[in-house]
């Protein structure tokens, strides 16, 4: 069986590379939704929808673990699918983990007490970071920074007009005194020299990208019964919903290598996504 990765777009292709490099020889499944994207703009329900079919998938592709590298969906749908989808399923002995929790508890961890996030609109909007902080200490700060157009700059090779855009978004962030800014989006690790030329040394970066692979190291470690069930045979495979060009540009761009993207084909008759080359 494998470890899927799931995320609305192809920003979660920055956690598939981390877990490669931290765990070389886990077989890795990603799968990436370009055809919904971006899930912001999306309802909480279209979002779960979208998101129980990428889970079904990626489980009937044989997943035993999946992580919802997805801010959107870990803010919007990750609960609902892990209390109400899941244990209704045929796959009710596998497990869907999502990236704020963990982002929140490293951060608490070393001992920061103002934290600042950026995000996209919707997964601000939520309010997921605030509500999840409190139930952990209600005692940190965190100030939020909702931030639309980074993404479709990351995706749409708009690396040229990113330096200014940040800054337009973290100078307002960085008179609040955070100690810390949490990159609440798969796709902002890309830019963490971007970022830390605007923000300094004085304040600490928190990426998902370093932080994930390290959580799920710790979980499969607590987990013996999920973890010998994922082979380390060192094979990755990228699926996407939607191949264009563009898509496969961004993808080389973000993983920062050549990667074969094949397209997994959306069938209306059963609702449900197959691997076309597979057919």
């Amino acid at each position: 069986m494998k470890l899927g990765i799931f995320d609305s777009g192809l920003g979660g292709l920055l956690i598939a590379k981390s877990i490669r490099e931290h765990m070389p020889d886990i077989d890795i499944l990603y799968f990436g939704d370009t055809l919904h994207l971006p899930y912001g703009n999306r309802s909480a329900e279209a979002i779960y929808e979208y998101s129980k079919r990428a889970i079904e998938f990626l489980f009937a592709q044989d997943c035993a673990l999946i992580i919802t590298a997805c801010n959107t969906v870990s803010a919007s749908a990750l609960r609902r699918l892990q209390q109400e989808y899941l244990p209704q399923s045929r796959y009710a002995d596998r497990r869907v983990l999502g990236v704020v929790v963990p982002t929140l508890e490293t951060a608490i961890d070393r001992g920061y007490k103002r934290l600042g996030v950026i995000a996209t609109n919707y997964t601000i909007e939520t309010g997921i970071y605030p509500d999840e902080l409190q139930k952990i200490d209600p005692e940190i700060k965190i100030f939020q920074k909702h931030t639309p157009l980074l993404v479709p700059l990351i995706e749409n090779s708009g690396a040229q007009w990113l330096p200014s855009v940040l800054e337009h978004y973290l100078l307002p962030m960085m008179e609040n005194r955070i100690e810390c800014l949490i990159l609440g989006c798969t796709h902002f690790p890309f830019l963490k020299n971007d970022i830390k030329k605007i923000i300094g040394e004085e304040v600490s970066l928190i990426s998902q990208d370093d932080i994930i692979p390290v959580k799920l190291a710790n979980y499969l470690k607590r987990h013996p019964e999920i973890d010998q069930q994922i082979s380390r045979e060192a094979h990755s495979e990228f699926l996407v919903s939607d191949v264009t060009k563009s898509y496969l540009d961004a993808a080389e761009e973000i993983y920062q290598a050549k990667i074969q993207i094949q397209h997994a084909a959306f069938d209306p008759i059963n609702n449900s996504y197959y691997n076309a080359k597979a057919q």
